[in-house]
């Protein structure tokens, strides 16, 4: 049975919850994709074994959740993520992004840092509208997203083409993070597949030097693609996570020390 959250915009988010203990973990999914894939689904396993809170949920317009697609846009994705984590968690959590999921996991971590135990990024990809429209789009495509609103782009993990429409591009620049300072008061880490082709390892490598953290750190695995899904990258995504709440934990327990 799917449970919805509607969100203050009046969205309807599907869910999946399990139930721990604190930090809790929040998985955030990457453009078109949904709450089953294989990183969502391990990362939840490790929860239950460990007792772990952990929450996956689908954007609006993705999976589950009601909506249809070429109506979103970042800002409402982003909104959409506040609202679960706001609506179904307690205490600092750590954010988990894949791909997009990561550019919307430096939102949140920049703007509700009071909520915010660490960050994962699994090729994450902040900003991609703007790279697409300036590095992968020939002129034509512009021309025709500019008057037509929409432009159907193939896919490499479907047979069907994808849309992308004017209002993610113009909406993306609304919720740029690469264009302005980033503090980060907490642990960061990003995961980077050598193999991507989709993300490719250079977008890390400027995330890296970006970022303003005290503790950052980049780990590209060779050969890794952009699903990052084998088995031993979904080991190394729960090993990130654990080590990101280890820390999480000492300093709540040093500051509780003073």
């Amino acid at each position: 049975m799917t449970t919805y959250l509607t969100t203050p915009q009046g969205r309807h988010i599907a869910y999946h919850r399990t139930e721990g203990r604190g930090p809790g973990v929040v998985f955030l999914g990457g453009f078109r994709s949904d709450m089953t894939g294989s990183k969502a689904l391990h990362l939840q396993d490790w929860a239950k074994a460990t007792g772990r809170a952990f929450l996956r949920f689908d954007y609006s317009g993705h999976g589950a959740s009601r909506g249809a697609f070429v109506d979103g846009a970042i800002g409402d994705w982003r909104g959409d993520a506040v609202a679960v984590i706001e609506g179904l968690t307690d205490g600092p959590q750590v954010l988990v992004g894949s791909s997009m999921g990561g550019w919307i996991g430096l939102l949140l971590a920049r703007d509700m840092a009071s909520r915010i135990a660490g960050v994962v990024g699994i090729a994450a990809a902040p900003d991609f509208t703007e790279r697409m429209w300036s590095e992968d789009f020939s002129a034509a495509d512009r021309a025709t997203l500019l008057a037509q609103g929409v432009l159907l782009r193939p896919s490499d993990y479907s047979d069907e083409p994808y849309p992308i429409t004017r209002r993610l591009i113009e909406d993306g620049r609304h919720n740029l993070v690469l264009d302005q300072p980033l503090r980060l008061p907490f642990p960061v880490r990003l995961l980077q597949g050598t193999a991507d082709t989709d993300v490719p390892p250079s977008v890390a490598l400027r995330l890296l030097d970006h970022i303003d953290s005290s503790d950052l750190r980049l780990t590209l695995v060779k050969g890794a693609d952009h699903r990052f899904s084998s088995p031993a990258c979904l080991d190394l995504i729960t090993e990130t996570v654990e080590q990101v709440i280890g820390l999480h934990e000492a300093a709540a327990a040093e500051d509780a020390a003073e």
